[in-house]
């Protein structure tokens, strides 16, 4: 990958010790792997410095450190890199690194979605390598895509360190909970395209209205080059604004509802519910495995990424067919007594909340709702609650079983038909009863809540 000098000079910092060759970079000393160049990163409860000799056990064979650290520390074979700010430092690494590629790479953001349009980008992109495999126009390949949840400052950087000459695509993903955030991370990543799937009440609390978080999400367009391509969701208020932030750029915009260049529509031609795709001079048909008209939305923003770096109509249906969903994202599983059970559980907000009900809505027989709380809401967040309490009693939801100090709002906005559980024993009891042949129940809340908890008693 790159020496320990040749790391120095790309950061015009200070390295001594040996000059060894580092194949990798970490943070976690607890998953260090051989040949790792182990960043010490600071935080208010920990100090990666404390781990160096841990890491260096592991295999690491060099350490980013601060100025401040005790330079005294004397290891055989071991690299060091002196910088102002570890954070800071593994950024401009990345940057950097970055540079040394040219392919295209597709950043993600957006208050929902995000996720789910990047594994999306990602199984098209895998077709897209396929098929230039086949073709014999590549002897391999492969794509780099963001994992788990590495979209903030720590986690873009390490993703950019892992691109190497055999990606033939790249897709990042990108959150934020403040301004600043995603424009940070986009110059980092330079990508070519750049996608917002849409703007919601996600961290409202973190920066006080919808139309911020909008603004915040528009940052992304920062770091596209002049010849690069914004992709927005014509279908979402805050689309004008996107359009201004993008500037002279291409723009290519998606959706269902407003004129778009790429957009969907119901199509049963072939006796099953499937939707056309519409692009500049061709349609399209296509199935998605993942239920939900949002989840059409997403494959629109997916397809539109891919689009815009060449991909052919026929592979983004076939990379768009293949996409299974993301665990804890609208997968459906088998519950006990052949109940069915919808794991929404990975987090919430009240956009993806009404999505979720609008899934739910669809389903025949009987529907139960397990709702936990939703945070980062602000203060309006109680009448948030309430608000979907009030909305799955008027979509034919039968039964509201909610667990959070926030959802007890959601339940008296429901009405008769709720109820509300102060511990997760108390509940999983009462939603155990309610499972029967027939029964769809559906159950999501934020993060921290934990709502997964449910699933795995639920599931057979």
């Amino acid at each position: 990958m790159l020496t320990v000098q040749e790391a120095a000079q790309a950061l015009q910092a200070d390295w001594y010790g040996d000059n060894v060759v580092f194949t990798s970079v970490s943070t976690d000393s607890r998953t260090v792997q051989p040949g790792d160049l182990f960043v010490a990163l600071s935080g208010e409860r920990f100090d990666g410095h404390q781990f160096i000799i841990s890491a260096r056990d592991q295999g690491a064979v060099a350490a980013m450190v601060d100025k401040k650290t005790d330079h005294t520390l004397s290891l055989p074979e071991f690299g060091w890199l002196s910088v102002q700010d570890t954070r800071l430092g593994l950024g401009q690494l990345s940057s950097f690194w970055r540079t040394r590629f040219s392919l295209p790479l597709v950043a993600v953001t957006g208050s929902n979605g995000k996720t789910t349009v990047k594994e999306m980008i990602a199984s098209i992109f895998s077709e897209a390598v396929k098929k230039k495999i086949k073709e014999k126009n590549s002897a391999s390949g492969s794509v780099l895509a963001t994992l788990g949840n590495l979209n903030n400052d720590i986690g873009v950087p390490l993703m950019l360190l892992r691109l190497r000459d055999y990606h033939r695509y790249a897709v990042i993903e990108m959150g934020m909970n403040h301004l600043g955030e995603i424009a940070y991370l986009t110059q980092l990543a330079k990508p070519t395209v750049a996608v917002i799937t849409n703007a919601g009440a996600a961290h409202i609390e973190g920066l006080g209205s919808v139309e911020a978080v909008a603004q915040a999400k528009g940052e992304i367009f920062n770091g596209l080059t002049n010849d690069g391509i914004a992709i927005i969701n014509a279908d979402d208020r805050y689309a004008f604004l996107w359009r201004k932030l993008a500037g002279k750029r291409r723009v290519i915009d998606f959706g269902i509802d407003q004129p778009a260049q790429i957009t969907a529509q119901p199509w049963s031609g072939d006796g099953k519910t499937a939707w056309q795709m519409n692009f500049p001079g061709d349609s399209v048909t296509f199935h998605l495995q993942v239920p939900g008209r949002h989840n059409i939305c997403n494959a629109l923003a997916a397809a539109a990424a891919a689009f815009a770096v060449g991909i052919d109509q026929h592979t983004i249906v076939a990379g768009l067919t293949a996409f299974a969903g993301v665990q804890g994202r609208m997968q459906k599983k088998r519950g006990l007594h052949n109940a069915i059970l919808i794991d929404d559980t990975y987090n919430a907000n009240p956009e993806s909340m009404r999505a979720a009900l609008a899934v739910l809505a669809d389903t025949p027989g009987k529907r139960i709702l397990v709702l936990g709380d939703m945070g980062e809401l602000g203060p309006d967040a109680a009448e948030f609650h309430h608000q979907i309490g009030v909305e799955a009693s008027h979509v034919g939801i039968e039964k509201l079983f909610t667990l959070g100090d926030l959802s007890e709002h959601a339940a008296k906005g429901f009405g008769k038909g709720a109820q509300h559980f102060t511990s997760i024993e108390a509940l999983l009891a009462a939603a155990e009863k309610s499972l029967d042949i027939g029964v769809t129940m559906l159950v999501k809340g934020s993060r921290f809540m934990q709502m997964e908890r449910v699933i795995k008693r639920l599931e057979r």
